[in-house]
């Protein structure tokens, strides 16, 4: 599946896994410095699932563009690109005062990660030896799950001592890690790489990678989408949930909402070992339902909680299997799907499952005006493990019937280059997995 064919480039991996784990937290940081403010301010559900949706909405709509432009465009343009305009973008953020300005720039600055995310996601494969994937994945996971650690507690405290102004210049300095690893990372996609010399008994180039021609990356796909979307309300519900139901500080939010992706980091080494010992890919579809499914009874526990605190070790244990899931399921990607369509692989996969999610957060939105928000947490639970019942036979039975591994695909496009070399032109070439659902 065309990884690299030298030793693994570790200080790549470790300049990739920064990168992620700073922007990651910047990320983070604005979204909860938004959400508290408009909770603070008295906004209803409605105005929370339309900051979430227009913090998605690019991710789902551009990933058509933005997996091509990560195969067929130098990664390095990419991240110096693309970080160089969040920082931007963030500034303008943290004075704008207009409700409808600040919509419009958190949709810029998502579209920054919807090319971020695909690029970062394949280069990682293009650095190590394949029985080197699990260790890489789980490190670059685990710095996007730091990040994700670290963003909110951080909203929590900023937002609390400074406002929201303060916290949003942070997460503007925070993208500056993209450019920094943009202009450092050796390993290279996209752009035209250096002349392959022909293999014996190569035969003719094989056709271009489409994910309907997988059968199980189909069903895994729709099953992670099917669950994303029946539980994604959450996301919305939690802060009213925690601040008002539960009667808890910004302070305690932030530390709530943190457990669960303490919870994914650990998951993430956890099940890094155990993905080594599954070698059929049929086996590692099925358990990452399972864990999803874990997942959302552990949402469905934390309605019963009567104070925050509680909340913790519930969550903490979701973000264990949804850390495990997210492994197994960049994994089974890297595997299945040639070097030279990765970056397609990644966006598609983050489009579809971002895409359901937001289904859920507009569910959100609209019951919150009606419904208090325990029994909809209650909901979100039930709803998430419906959902896995429904889609286990059909997964069951791609699983079952998929090869171990797919047809390999196009020649590596991976390349070594010296740093500070010139971008070269763009290749015809022949993705995070998104943040966890609390």
């Amino acid at each position: 599946m065309s990884f690299t064919s030298g030793p693994s480039r570790w200080p790549d991996v470790w300049l990739a896994t920064a990168a992620r784990g700073v922007s990651t937290c910047g990320d983070f940081l604005a979204a909860s410095t938004l959400t508290l403010a408009l909770q603070s301010a008295g906004a209803g559900g409605i105005a929370v699932s339309g900051l979430l949706l227009a913090a998605t909405l690019p991710l789902v709509a551009l990933a058509p563009l933005t997996g091509r432009l990560a195969d067929r465009v130098d990664s390095r343009v990419l991240l110096v690109a693309a970080g160089l305009a969040q920082t931007g973008v963030c500034l303008a953020l943290a004075h704008a005062g207009h409700p409808g300005l600040v919509i419009v720039l958190v949709g810029l600055l998502a579209t920054g990660l919807a090319l971020t995310q695909p690029v970062l996601s394949a280069l990682v494969p293009a650095m190590v030896r394949a029985e080197d994937l699990p260790r890489a994945s789980a490190l670059n996971q685990s710095a996007g799950t730091l990040g994700t650690l670290a963003g909110p507690a951080l909203a929590g405290l900023l937002v609390g001592g400074f406002g929201t102004r303060l916290p949003l210049l942070v997460a503007a300095g925070t993208y500056l890690a993209l450019v920094a690893a943009g202009l450092l990372i050796r390993t290279r996609r996209g752009g035209r790489g250096p002349a392959r010399p022909a293999v014996a008994g190569d035969a003719a180039a094989p056709p271009a990678w489409r994910l309907r021609h997988d059968p199980l990356l189909v069903a895994l796909v729709a099953s992670v989408a099917g669950v994303f979307g029946a539980v994604g309300a959450i996301n919305v519900i939690e802060v009213f949930f925690i601040r008002e139901t539960l009667g808890s500080s910004t302070t305690v939010y932030g530390l709530v909402t943190g457990a669960w992706t303490l919870g994914v980091l650990t998951g993430a080494w956890l099940f890094a070992r155990v993905v080594r010992r599954l070698d059929r890919d049929g086996t590692l579809v099925r358990a990452s339902l399972a864990l999803l499914g874990a997942c959302c009874l552990m949402v469905l526990a934390s309605a019963a909680v009567p104070t925050a605190l509680l909340l913790v070790p519930i969550w903490l244990t979701g973000g264990v299997f949804n850390g495990g899931s997210n492994v197994f399921n960049n994994v089974l990607l890297a595997r299945r799907v040639p070097e030279a369509a990765r970056g397609r692989a990644f966006a598609s996969f983050g489009a579809a499952v971002q895409g359901a999610a937001m289904v859920g957060f507009l569910a959100g939105g609209l019951l919150l005006e009606a419904v208090e928000p325990r029994p909809l947490v209650a909901g979100c639970g039930l709803a998430g493990l419906l959902a896995v019942a429904a889609v286990s036979l059909p997964l069951r039975r791609a699983a079952r019937a998929a090869p171990a591994r797919a047809v390999a695909g196009p020649p590596a496009d991976a390349h070594e280059v010296p740093a500070g070399t010139a971008p070269a032109a763009g290749a015809d070439a022949g993705l995070a997995t998104p943040a966890p659902a609390r």
